[in-house]
Parts: structure tokens; sequence; C-alpha cells
């Protein structure tokens, strides 16, 4: 007698469209092509736009075969899927020819230019880090064709884009403030909430004294949260963020190198204004190389609402320096409010130390 009874079938057939968009999310590009394959409905779900929302491109200075291929599996579908993306994150890793500048330089114009440029209306994170555009492996007629492409898709995106980062881009001052100018070039004014420019400009720069570096942030009216150097801070940028962003800012991370000037008075009562007029502001600290008492005793002045502060450095041999002034003398200030962390052995060498953090019970200590 025959069987009429239809082939059990597999879970998997059962699913719901939620469920195997889920599925796909946890799928590497190479997975997700060959589920594809399986059938219509799960060649629906790569479809999705869902699935492609965020990208991560890593170009490396030396790529393995393996590097290759996922570089240019993401390529390939960031231009097929691009009209989708919200969320794009580019990574240099160790570039180390002019070579690997000029093939980037022509592979980002071709992405930003060619395909993004034309078919994406939703990008609203745009991150490229650390593209030290000041090394001499970036010839001039390169890095002249990245800034021209790159402030470009900047003015295209600029009413979209919500996150900037363009930590470690190392221009020059002129160049900086043009592709900052770019987030605002269609109503003169910008709303990106969030600007990562922290080792933006060359090091050296005395930034807090440019007229046009005011003018730039002067257009920023909806700053949530603002990563940059100390070498910007000035009375005048104080103002621009009381009056401009005030309402919003949250957040301001600011980073002191020492080789960018660090010098500069900056009045205690702008900031006792900004810290009045913006009640959820909290400002963190990032010192590297920056360790004496004197001078973090000038920043870190008593009317700034410091939230966390951090002191890093490498083989800082000063036989007259010690940890413990700024310790028992500077952050007691902030013990009501201050978020640090603290490894106590480095309060007795003077040598080499690595990081700094204290907690509000070990001050009180002190």
């Amino acid at each position: 007698m025959e069987d009429d009874s239809e082939p059990e079938q597999s879970p998997w057939a059962h699913l719901s469209d939620v469920c195997l968009r889920r599925v796909f999310h946890w799928l590497d590009d190479r997975n997700r092509s060959q589920a594809a394959l399986i059938c219509k409905t799960w060649n629906w779900a790569m479809q999705s736009g869902s699935l492609w929302r965020s990208r991560t491109i890593t170009f490396y200075g030396r790529p393995s075969r393996a590097h290759t291929l996922e570089r240019q599996s993401a390529l390939w579908y960031v231009k097929k899927f691009g009209k989708y993306l919200e969320h794009l994150e580019i990574k240099l890793s160790k570039p180390y020819s002019a070579t690997f500048t000029r093939r980037f330089q022509v592979t980002m114009g071709g992405l930003l230019m060619s395909c993004l440029s034309k078919c994406n209306s939703s990008l609203v994170s745009l991150s490229i880090e650390s593209l030290e555009l000041d090394r001499l492996i970036w010839k001039n007629v390169v890095r002249d064709q990245f800034m021209r492409n790159l402030a470009t898709f900047l003015k295209r995106m600029s009413k979209y884009l919500d996150y900037c980062n363009l930590k470690g881009a190392r221009v020059t001052l002129e160049e900086g403030c043009e592709l900052l100018n770019s987030l605002s070039c269609l109503t003169n004014k910008s709303f990106t909430s969030q600007i990562n420019i922290e080792d933006f400009f060359s090091l050296h720069l005395p930034v807090y004294s440019s007229t046009l570096f005011h003018q730039t942030t002067s257009k920023f009216h909806s700053l949530v949260i603002l990563a940059f150097n100390y070498n910007c801070i000035s009375d005048e940028l104080l103002d621009i963020l009381w009056e401009h962003s005030a309402h919003s800012l949250c957040t301001l991370n600011i980073k002191c190198h020492i080789h960018d000037p660090h010098e500069q008075v900056v009045w205690g009562m702008l900031w006792a204004n900004l810290a009045t007029r913006a009640p959820k502001l909290n400002v963190n600290f990032f010192f590297e190389r920056v360790m004496k008492h004197d001078h973090l005793a000038r920043i870190l002045l008593v009317d700034i609402p410091v939230r966390s502060i951090r002191l890093q450095s490498c083989y800082f041999s000063d036989p007259d320096w010690t940890m413990r002034p700024t310790v028992t003398n500077l952050l007691p200030a902030y013990w009501l409010v201050l978020k640090i962390f603290l490894n106590p052995t480095l309060l007795q060498g003077n040598l080499y130390v690595r990081k700094i953090v204290c907690t509000p019970c070990l001050l009180t200590e002190l």
C-alpha cells in the first residue's frame, strides 16, 4: 500500500520572516550568499534592507588573502545594497606605502562618489579613523583628491549625517575647517549631534587662536557629544558652545597631548556659565604625556563639570616628577563627581606610568 502522505518538512521551512532575517543577521557575507541559494524565501530574506544598515570595511597595509577577500566582499555588498546603508565605518590598519594610499584613494573615491552619493539617502553615521594625512606616504596629488572627494561627499550627506568621526585625520587648519564646513553647506547650519575630531588637526597647531575655526564651530547648533583636543579650547569656543549648543550638549571628550599647545589661558567663569546652561554636561579629560602638576592645574579648573580624568604616558623619566601633588592637591576638588581609576602602585614610582584612575573613596583617604 502506497503512502500518500506528504514528506515531512524541515522546521526551517516554517520560520517567520522576522526570525529568518534574524538568522541572516548573524551570518557573514559568505554564508549569507550561500544561504540565499536555498530557496526563493531565503533569497528574499537576503534582500532585506535591515541586514545592510551597518558595514565596516577594513583596509590592511599588508593584507592576507583572507583580508583581501573580506574587503572585496564588503565593497561589493555596499555597492549592491548601498541604498539601505545607515552606518559606515572605514578602518585603516597599518598603511605603509604610497601605493597603498593611492589604491585606498581610488577605492574610496568610487565608493563615496560613484556609489553612495547616487543611491543613498539614509546614511546617519560615518566613521573614518586614523587617516594620518600628514604622513609622507600620502603624496600631494593623492591626498588632495581624497580630500576633495570626502568634502563633496560630506556636503551631499550633510542633511542626513548625525554622527561624523574623523579621529586621527591629521589635516591642516584650513583643510580641517573646510571638511567641517561641508557638514553645514546646505543651510549654513549643521545639526550633526555627534562629532569626533580628536587628533583631527596636525600636531603643534594652536587651533584655539584661529578665527576660521571659531567661524566653523559656530555653525553647529545641536551638538550632543563632541570629542576634540585641548589645543582647540578657548574662551571663544566656550562662548560658541554656550550660545548654540548648550540646550543639547551632554558630553565633551577632551584629549591633551604633550606636543599640542596646551598653555593657553581659559577663564573658569566661562566654563561655569556653560555648565549652568548645559546642566547635563559631563567633561572627560584624557592626558597623554602631560603629567606635571602645574600643567594639569592650569587646565583642570574647578569650574569644569569634570566626570573623568585619565593620565597615560610612556617612559616619563623626569627625576623631579611625582604623582602625589596631583592626587592629593588637584583631584580632591572633583571627588563628588569624579569617575576615574587608579593603580595605587603608580604613586610610588616616578619612571614609568601607563594609566591612572582614582575613586572618590581613595581621594578621601589621601
